[in-house]
Parts: structure tokens; sequence; C-alpha cells
């Protein structure tokens, strides 16, 4: 069964960033925004086993699955190497998330965040895509495709051996097309050559493209007063031929508001909006940041329990704004809870699951010079 493209919403409601209340996930806070983002006709969730702690899945039963009749929405999820010890473990996995999402079958199932490496060898050495297809063909997955966080040469080298692969999902976004680590438009040229749907993640890279300095804010507001930051980003993904889908990671209504607003009445961009995009992109750029998207698969294994997302988007802060005593604050507050930036063991667990492949033993030490 290949996948309708035009039955699938250009807004995807990712569910890794939560609002939560007292530590945990805000059922009726994420029942609201379900209900907005449904009644804007679209229905594509995304969730997956480790996000949340576990609580996503839960989380996606509650406010959605248990409210909604089943036929009204997709929902998509993920498998993850680092979960599997054994072949046993992939149906233990697949059957709890049956159980913690509340369905008999997943619409889109995907091998979470293969690059090169383990996580890519993991998956061959249990051969994770047949047994992908035979949960097609038992009718508990309708698609099968994994989300990319690895090389371009990787990624043609899978789609050789995995002809089975319906949709890839990479990040992309307007500030990562030409980053030397990320290579999104390598990834994108790959996929739009073989007619491969794909789903975007991080088109704002975790917030940082809704959050630009006000020189950056005055460039897009001179040429569109009317339009929020985010949108920007959202658009110049929404613009580009290929993309099935595209992900937001949505924490409150007003951010849900916004993104609705956006993709209602869709309006690509123009080559003047291009042009305001490049010279954002070029400003950004000529001050470096560290390329932490908040995915947060850094923290549940640091057994120092530091905050790393939190610690490295103050030192962007400092680093755009080195007088910002807000920033100064907000790490206070974020090493209170768990540990400073100081506290750093250098074991290296951090490292070795970031998606981004950031240094993170060395920026956790300009961070500690920075602020502790």
């Amino acid at each position: 069964m290949s996948i309708d493209l035009s039955k699938m919403p250009k807004l995807g409601f990712g569910l890794m960033r939560l609002p939560e209340k007292e530590g945990a996930i805000d059922i009726e806070h994420v029942k609201r925004m379900v209900d907005k983002y449904m009644s804007a006709g679209m229905n594509y969730f995304d969730t997956a086993y480790v996000y949340h702690g576990g609580r996503s899945e839960v989380a996606a039963r509650e406010a959605l699955v248990k409210r909604y009749p089943r036929d009204s929405f997709m929902i998509a999820t993920k498998l993850p190497a680092w979960e599997i010890r054994q072949e046993s473990d992939i149906d233990r996995i697949f059957n709890e998330q049956c159980e913690r999402a509340g369905v008999e079958y997943f619409d889109y199932y995907l091998l979470h965040s293969i690059e090169d490496g383990s996580n890519y060898d993991t998956y061959e050495k249990y051969d994770c895509f047949a047994w992908g297809m035979k949960m097609k063909e038992e009718g508990k997955i309708k698609h099968l495709g994994f989300s990319y966080h690895g090389s371009p040469e990787l990624l043609a080298e899978i789609l050789d051996k995995h002809p089975e692969t319906e949709f890839v999902q990479i990040q992309l976004n307007y500030f990562d097309m030409t980053n030397p680590v990320v290579r999104s438009k390598a990834l994108y040229d790959i996929l739009l050559e073989r007619n491969i749907p794909m789903i975007i993640m991080e088109p704002v890279r975790g917030g940082m493209l809704a959050n630009l300095s006000p020189k950056q804010q005055e460039i897009f507001k001179a040429v569109r007063p009317d339009k929020s930051i985010a949108s920007w980003a959202l658009r110049f993904v929404g613009s580009l031929p290929g993309v099935m889908t595209i992900l937001s990671g949505m924490s409150n209504e007003e951010q849900m508001d916004d993104n609705i607003s956006t993709f209602t009445n869709f309006e690509p961009v123009n080559e003047e909006e291009m042009r305001a995009i490049n010279d954002v992109t070029s400003d950004i750029l000529s001050i470096p940041q560290i390329g932490c998207t908040a995915c947060k698969y850094c923290t549940p294994g640091c057994p120092m329990q530091i905050s790393i997302p939190d610690i490295f988007r103050t030192v962007n802060t400092l680093r755009r704004y080195p007088d910002d005593w807000r920033a100064k604050n907000f790490y206070r507050g974020v090493a209170s809870r768990g540990g400073k930036a100081a506290d750093c063991i250098a074991c290296g667990q951090c490292e070795g699951v970031c998606p981004q492949h950031l240094p993170i033993i060395e920026l956790l030490k300009e961070a500690s010079e920075m602020l502790d």
C-alpha cells in the first residue's frame, strides 16, 4: 500500500515536547491542543518509545486514541535500537508500544535514529527491516520507514539495500541546509531523486529559528510584518517538493495556533522572502552556536543528572547576548534541579547518543567556565 500524499496533513503534531505540570505531562492541556489540531483538519501524530521517558505514547492514548475514532487519525512511533539486547526485545517493545498507545496497529512505524555505526548495525543484526515487513503483512504496521541522522553516503546505501522503505524522516531547516554535520540538502536531494516521501523533523531547530536576534527578526518583519518568526522556518520547509509532513514539537496552545495559521491557506515562500531567509541564515552563521536541538536523548543516562540541552541553550543565549542576566538566572534554576556543567565526569554516555554528534564534554567545560 503506497502512501497517499494527498491525505497527509502538511503539519504533523510531534509529541516530544509536550507541556508538563509538576513533573508530569499535562494531559488536559494536551487534550486541548489535540482538539485544536484535529478541528483544523490535521491528523498526523508522531511519538516514540523514549519520548518523555516513555510517557509520550501513553499521552497519545489518553489525549487522542481514547477520544477519537481510530480511522480519524494517523499515529507514528519508533523502534529504539539502543533498547534491543536480543531478538525477543523487538516484539516485546512493539507490544508494549501498542499497549501504551492503546492501538492494535500503527499507521507509520520507524526504525529510530539510524546513523553511521551502532544503531544501523543493530537494526541489521536483528533484521529489523524484515521484521517490519512481517508486521505489515500482519496488519500491525501500515507503512514502514526510518528516521535518519547519518551521512548521505549511508543513506544511499540503505535505500539500495532496502527498497521496501516507504518514507524517511530527516532533519531539515533553512539553517541546516549547508550544515557540514547534518548535511540536510544532500539527504534531501537523495530522497527527492528517488521519489521517497519525506517527513521533516526539527524544522524550527528545537525552537532556535523562532528565537532569533532582534536584527534577524527585523529582516523578516521588514518583508512580512504579519508573519511570526517561526512561520518563516515552517514555510521554507513546506515550500519544498517531496515533503510529506512537517513535524512540530508544540509545547503550548500559542504555538499550536500559530502553526495552524501558517498551514491554513499555506503560502509558499517567494523570491523576496527567500532572499530574506538567506540574509538571516548568513547572520546566524556569523555567530557560532551549539547545534543542540533539545531532543534530550542525552539526559536520561547522565549519571550526574545534568540538563545538557538547557545548559547549551544558556550558552547560546550568552554567545549572542553576553550581558543577558536572564540567561544566568535560568542556569541557576537548571543547576538547582540537577547537575551543574562542572559536575560532568566525562563518561561519554551523552556523546554516544547525540544525533547532532556534538562534542558535549568539551562544550560542558566551556559552559562551566562561563557559568559556574
